[in-house]
């Protein structure tokens, strides 16, 4: 809505409403994309042996580090 300063909206609850409306649709976006993860979660395959696995730290070895080469 554009308007001159110092000027007053001629339908003020116009904008409230145009706020709740995107607002309203904001959250449709997200629950549609909360749903999707959801779906994808469930559907994402466990290999055997890897329950309870995190991946970002699967195959680590714990304990001393053998040196890098080249220092």
């Amino acid at each position: 809505m554009l308007l001159k300063e110092g000027t007053v909206p001629q339908h003020p609850g116009m904008s409230k409403r145009q706020k709740e409306l995107a607002r309203k649709e904001k959250n449709k976006e997200k629950d549609v994309r909360r749903d999707q993860r959801k779906k994808e979660k469930a559907d994402r395959v466990i290999q055997p042996g890897q329950e309870g696995v995190d991946p970002d730290i699967a195959g680590i070895v714990p304990g001393p580090q053998p040196p890098l080469e080249g220092y």
